[in-house]
């Protein structure tokens, strides 16, 4: 399959290598506004020299969040393709208006939600789906880097170029495997803070719960900017046992090793204990390629996705509006309640 990529940063060359690991030859043309000696020979100085190139069926955008839903649009009105990183769009509303494109176009559009695809999410997606344990009763994720001063310079503190903080960046991974594993949630509340960084429109923190109030499932989201030591953690209850999955394999190293702890539930006391836990480890990351081999597959028309890529991606906006404007409105009301105790 003729690609093209458009950005070349780390992500672009970590889908680059994906593509090439199955077996993809290497893409068609980059754009980068930055050198890449490696790939010098397939530089373009112009992204549209992608995007109109009749030869390249596909094309792998990898830009700050402010390009995605501009480069989706154009790409797939001009017949190609695409797989583009997360987040999407800045709110559901322009997810909508990509689709509409996309319906249009008749293209695969697929999102760079990968970790869907860590093998330990892949386990605990399959031993759900076995009914084994029981049906999911409630799920908790806390997901948390940290930044120094040098997070000052970089697009991802500008509000206008990441379209908001630490949830657009790293919690929209993880509501997406709320979604994947949980449902739809239709009762949330949240709380937004930027408390440390103190970044307009940029949120270090967020504090989220959500009820699928017809199953009665439950979730707890924490996703911050202010967790001085890295860390992934994604818990599943059941009815009939748990899983935990602890750490994640990353190009950076700095999560931790990524190990699924499972045990099943007694219905005596005492319950479950930390030796009857089976521990799956994952030493190598294979969630690129497994990624990028859907995509490609989804292209030939070989596989079938379960459900359509970009209304789980709109799944995900809608959730990230709700939160965002539960905070406005929480802010309202705290402006209303200050300005009326002033007032007295």
């Amino acid at each position: 399959m003729k690609y093209g990529i458009i950005g070349y940063g780390g992500m672009g060359a970590i889908r680059h290598n994906a593509m090439r690991a199955i077996g993809q030859n290497v893409a068609h043309k980059i754009y980068e506004i930055r050198p890449v000696p490696e790939f010098r020979d397939l530089l373009v100085d112009d992204y549209r020299k992608i995007i109109d190139d009749p030869e390249i069926e596909a094309v792998i955008i990898c830009t700050p969040n402010f390009l995605n839903k501009k480069l989706t649009i154009e790409a797939l009105k001009a017949g190609k393709h695409v797989f583009c990183e997360k987040p999407p769009a800045f709110n559901g509303t322009e997810m909508e208006e990509i689709i509409e494109v996309e319906d249009q176009a008749n293209r695969v559009l697929m999102y760079g939600f990968n970790h869907r695809h860590h093998g330990g999410s892949i386990k605990i997606r399959e031993t759900i789906e076995s009914g084994e344990y029981g049906r999911v009763l409630w799920l908790r994720g806390r997901y948390g880097k940290s930044v120094d001063e040098n997070y000052f310079g970089n697009w991802r503190a500008n509000k206008e170029l990441a379209g908001g903080g630490i949830l657009l960046d790293q919690g929209i991974h993880m509501l997406d495997l709320f979604l994947q594993i949980g449902g739809d949630f239709d009762e949330m509340h949240a709380f937004v803070s930027n408390l440390y960084w103190k970044l307009p429109g940029i949120e270090d923190n967020v504090f989220a719960i959500f009820r699928n109030s017809t199953s009665g499932t439950c979730a707890s989201l924490h996703s911050t900017m202010t967790q001085w030591r890295h860390l992934f953690s994604f818990e599943v209850f059941l009815e009939r046992g748990y899983m935990v999955l602890n750490g994640l394999k990353t190009p950076s190293g700095t999560y931790g090793a990524e190990a699924l702890s499972i045990a099943k539930n007694r219905s005596n006391a005492p319950a479950a204990t930390w030796e009857d836990e089976e521990v799956h480890r994952y030493d190598v990351d294979q969630s690129w390629e497994r990624e990028m081999a859907n995509f490609v597959a989804a292209v030939n028309g070989t596989v079938t996705p379960r459900s359509r890529d970009s209304f789980e991606a709109l799944r995900v906006m809608r959730m990230i509006d709700r939160i965002y404007d539960n905070e406005r409105h929480q802010s309202g009301q705290l402006f209303t309640k200050l300005n009326g105790e002033m007032s007295l």
